[in-house]
């Protein structure tokens, strides 16, 4: 299972490493045009691209360490990398999304700016393509090989191409006779990148905390429950190692059991969830019913 593992963790870096060459030349694209153009909002999708591309070379150094096999000082493996290195570039993010937030405010309110050239907005029409294209890919990667980071990005990717949608739009508005609505856009764009920020940065610290899905728990308590031999559990906690989610469960059995029986009862919970759940590892706990717990 873990070879399996590692082998899913290889194929995802391919995604990464295409949405890695599709944000760089889209981000030197929209920055030379903005330049050229004098678009505000094309040059904020230029750095939104920028930290993307952050993003994704976290992402990819995150699914190589956490192809490391377990060691001396990592018992239970490195699969906890990939988030920590989401959480690392989604400060990066956001230090990119206040810049941009403070630039684009500095320019509405110094005014007198003229229209963008109309060149800006055939550029963010064609990255929404491209972004689109990539997102599709990506998608079907994370649905092939069960990858949350993968799918992730492929999330990221969609957002990216419907901030370039919403970059053109800005930058066609612009053209009548409203330059403002040019900035106004940059604006936007800048408010998405540090919400992006903020949306990983939460997430990776809930993982990292070691927090999860109260429902996702009541549904492997109530598969255990029905494994026949078990008489009640006792107490149920679940964390994430990267993708992987790790249970640790107490169940309780009838006391009269030899510890053969009791053990193959644990056993059959253990195959129980990660067959219908996908779980990476379970520990179960064994306890004798003598006071009729349930």
């Amino acid at each position: 299972m873990d070879e399996e593992k590692y082998q899913n963790l290889k194929l995802g870096e391919k995604g990464a490493y295409i949405s890695i060459i599709a944000y760089i030349c889209l981000s030197i694209l929209k920055l030379l045009v903005g330049y050229i153009s004098d678009s505000e909002a094309l040059k904020a999708d230029g750095l939104n691209n920028t930290t993307d591309i952050i993003a994704s070379i976290a992402v990819l150094i995150g699914l190589k360490l956490s192809r490391k096999p377990p060691d001396r000082n990592h018992r239970y493996g490195h699969w906890k990398s990939e988030t920590i290195a989401s959480m690392m570039a989604s400060f990066i993010m956001m230090a990119v999304g206040i810049q941009v937030l403070i630039s684009t405010t500095t320019s509405f309110m110094q005014g007198g700016k003229e229209s963008p050239d109309i060149l800006a907005g055939y550029v963010g029409i064609f990255s929404f393509f491209i972004m689109y294209f990539v997102y599709r890919y990506n998608k079907k990667l994370a649905q092939k090989i069960n990858s949350q980071a993968v799918m992730a990005a492929a999330k990221d990717n969609i957002s990216d191409a419907w901030v370039s949608i919403g970059t053109a739009i800005g930058i066609f508005g612009a053209q009548l006779n409203m330059p403002w609505l040019d900035t106004v856009t940059a604006f936007i764009v800048g408010f998405l990148i540090c919400k992006t920020a903020w949306d990983i940065f939460i997430e990776a610290s809930h993982d990292l905390s070691d927090g999860f899905d109260e429902e996702e728990l009541k549904r492997y308590k109530q598969t255990a429950c029905m494994i026949l031999g078990v008489e009640g559990i006792k107490e149920i906690k679940a964390r994430n190692y990267g993708n992987n989610v790790v249970v640790d469960m107490i169940i309780v059995v009838a006391s009269t059991l030899s510890l053969k029986e009791a053990h193959d009862i644990s056993t059959d919970v253990e195959n129980a969830l990660k067959s219908q759940y996908d779980v990476y590892d379970v520990h179960v706990h064994v306890e004798p019913n003598i006071a009729g717990e349930k």
